[in-house]
This record gives structure tokens, C-alpha cells and sequence, in this order.
């Protein structure tokens, strides 16, 4: 994609792409003169409207064939050998343009336990959070060496208001990060504006809630979302 403003063009609205928690310069409102990336995302799953749990499949017609492999790969990882996602969100994150998404839940009533995303391109950190009253206990990291001293190395344990804690997770180049149980359900994730250094390209996949499983409620409707989206032959739902 090319940068579009130039001082001699007349100013001209772009359209972002961003929506809901994702951020960038441009719906943000960027000086006149900053260069601008029209990069929007592209999504493979079931368009939603979460606040009012409901879904249409118009126009979803699978994961896209690219990911095939991607996902036959991931099953070779123990804590993955079942995971079958429904839903893959690709987003394109460029420090030019001021990317960024804000801390946020993932939703729980259509999406499962586990979010699985591949970081590709350049290195990254994801920010986790709490939004909730009370304290955590924190407690200082063990020395790096068995051979130090645990009084010398070691302080105190404290406590801290939750909305004062942020984790930073270290996520690298070419890496796959799950986030489940606390870390899906009661910790926010966030990638801040400062850490996006290079472009960076992340493919996010959502399995089904239990709901939508067998047993579940709406398991005839979650065996058709799955039967589209093993199909592998989306395109990008607009």
C-alpha cells in the first residue's frame, strides 16, 4: 500500500478500516502532512452483533485456503490437538500509521476458551490488565542464578490495586500466543502504540463457546459454522 497525503494534494478523508478497540492515527485524527497507511483488516468468520447475540453467515464461506496448513500445524501442539477455529481476524499494524488495539475481553458468548494468535513480521509486547476492584499480591522474581543470594536478591512481597498492574508479555517475531483460562477470561489484552516498532502482521483465531458445541444449545448451528469454516475457501468478510 502507498502513502497517499503529499502537501500539494488537497485533504482528503481516508477511510481506516479500524473499528470497535482497534485505534490508529487516522480515525484518531492525524496532523495534516502525516504519512498514511490504508491498511484495513480482514476478517474470515461470521458477521456479529455481540450486544444483541446475533449472528448471520451471508456471505462467510470458511477460513481462508492459505491457513489450512496453519491450523493443521497448531494441532500439533498438545494444548491445541483439538482446536478447531471458526473465526480469523488479520490485522496489519504499522508504527507510520499509529496502530494499536485497546485493553479489551475477548467476547465469551460466541468465542471459546482459547485465543490463538501468530505474530509474524516483527517482534511485539501485549499489555495485560484488571479491571477490578481488590488487590493482587505481587511477588519479586527469583534470582537469576541458583548461586545468589535469595535475602541479597529478593524484597518484600506488596500489594497493589488491580487497575495499577500491567503485564508486559513479551511476544516475538514468528511466535504463536494462547491465551486461556485467567489470562483469557479476567485479564484485558492490549498492544500499545509505543510498542509497535515495525509492521507487524497478526493472525487471530477464535474457536466456539460451549454454547455452540455438542451438547450445547446451538450445536446444530455451531456444526455448520465449523463445517464452512474447515471448508477453507473464504474470503474476507466486509
Amino acid at each position: 500500500m502507498a502513502a497517499v497525503a503529499s502537501a500539494e494534494a488537497p485533504e482528503v478523508r481516508q477511510e481506516c478500516g479500524c473499528k470497535g478497540i482497534r485505534t490508529c492515527l487516522i480515525c484518531e485524527g492525524p496532523r495534516h502532512g502525516d504519512p498514511i497507511w490504508q491498511l484495513a483488516p480482514k476478517d474470515y468468520g461470521p458477521k456479529v452483533n455481540f450486544r444483541k447475540q446475533k449472528l448471520r453467515m451471508a456471505g462467510f464461506q470458511g477460513l481462508p485456503s492459505f491457513s489450512q496448513e496453519l491450523v493443521q500445524r497448531m494441532g500439533l501442539y498438545p494444548e491445541l490437538e483439538d482446536f478447531q477455529p471458526v473465526e480469523q481476524c488479520n490485522l496489519d499494524y504499522s508504527p507510520t500509521r499509529g496502530s494499536a488495539i485497546d485493553p479489551h475481553l475477548d467476547d465469551s458468548w460466541l468465542w471459546g476458551e482459547r485465543l490463538v494468535s501468530l505474530n509474524l513480521l516483527s517482534p511485539t509486547v501485549m499489555s495485560m490488565g484488571r479491571e477490578a476492584s481488590g488487590s493482587l499480591l505481587l511477588s519479586p522474581a527469583p534470582p537469576a542464578s541458583p548461586e545468589a543470594s535469595m535475602d541479597s536478591m529478593l524484597g518484600p512481597s506488596r500489594s497493589v490495586l488491580c487497575h495499577e498492574v500491567e503485564v508486559a508479555v513479551p511476544v516475538p517475531r514468528r511466535s504463536l500466543l494462547v491465551l486461556t483460562g485467567a489470562a483469557r477470561h479476567q485479564w484485558t489484552h492490549a498492544i500499545h502504540r509505543r510498542h509497535i516498532k515495525a509492521r507487524r502482521v497478526c493472525a487471530t483465531f477464535r474457536e466456539l463457546s460451549a454454547e455452540f458445541c455438542p451438547g450445547g444449545k446451538q450445536q446444530d448451528l455451531g456444526h455448520e459454522l465449523l463445517r464452512i469454516a474447515l471448508s477453507f475457501q473464504g474470503r474476507p468478510v466486509l
